[in-house]
């Protein structure tokens, strides 16, 4: 299967700003790309890359005063099949854990498992460890909060998606994360494109945010948002919340203007290659 996706975002500044921008696909799915990501700015400006502390691809550059539109296009082959669905996996003993991956227990800026560890045992501690305690977390995160988005707040924690029970998928995302960790299960926070393909249309097409939990010697994917193994998930980034994967970082004031998301199966490499070819020329 081949998965087309992208983004063009206009951003207008009062000065000269710098940015950095998580916007590519995550480097672990480099050898599935199948035309090269065409990045573009309007007006152009120089950007450079650099790969942070957790793997992420990072564009630097220096926005001038006024709109600048950010672009990217690429096409990736994707298996096309589910999300793994294993529930035999187990939960790994902290002791045994590797320790690059003891940081995804802890607490973070939107996580605060201080606040909800004894929620977390309270609801889930007495339920089978492994595979179906993460599902459990997923069911009742995906009952317990509203999707709204006329209710999103930059700045809403896991303990406050908690108590107001309404958000968006970054929400559901660091809820259950923050659970998750609670119970002493390696939990990451993901951000990515994530299309209709094999469910109703979505639109208008959005980044999405999910988790990756670590089971049996291995990263799964769950979505609290959503709730239901999905096809064709690409991950830009990957971190302990929200707060170390913005989509673009800003040091400096800007307003938001523009924003288009695309994510769609295509049947033809030759025809999605024509596309971004014409497109780049606009």
């Amino acid at each position: 299967m081949l998965i087309r996706y992208g983004y063009e975002i206009s951003l207008t500044f009062p000065q000269p700003t710098a940015l950095v921008c998580l916007l590519s696909v995550h480097g672990d799915r480099a050898a599935d790309v199948r035309i090269p990501e065409s990045v573009f700015t309007n007006p152009a400006v120089d950007m450079s890359t650099y790969t942070d502390l957790f793997g992420n691809t990072c564009r630097r550059l220096v926005a001038p005063a006024g709109t600048l539109v950010l672009w990217g296009d690429s096409t990736i082959e994707d298996s096309g099949q589910l999300d793994p669905y294993v529930p035999e996996a187990r939960e790994v003993p902290v002791a045994e854990l590797p320790d690059e991956w003891l940081v995804y227990l802890l607490g973070s800026r939107y996580c605060e498992t201080d606040r909800l560890s004894q929620i977390a045992w309270d609801r889930f501690g007495a339920l089978e460890p492994g595979w179906s305690r993460v599902q459990a977390v997923c069911d009742f995160v995906h009952d317990h909060i509203t999707f709204d988005y006329m209710q999103a707040r930059a700045t809403r924690t896991a303990y406050e998606a908690y108590r107001e029970g309404v958000g968006v998928c970054r929400d559901f995302a660091h809820l259950a994360v923050a659970f998750c960790r609670c119970l002493n299960i390696p939990t990451r926070y993901v951000n990515g494109h994530l299309g209709d393909i094999g469910v109703p249309v979505v639109d208008p097409m959005d980044f999405s945010a999910w988790m990756e939990v670590y089971l049996d010697g291995k990263w799964y994917a769950f979505d609290p948002r959503n709730n239901t193994p999905r096809i064709g998930r690409i991950v830009v980034a990957r971190g302990r919340d929200a707060a170390d994967i913005p989509l673009i970082n800003s040091f400096g004031p800007h307003t938001l203007t523009g924003f288009r998301v695309w994510t769609y199966e295509v049947s033809d490499l030759a025809w999605a290659a024509g596309r971004t070819a014409e497109t780049d020329q606009m």
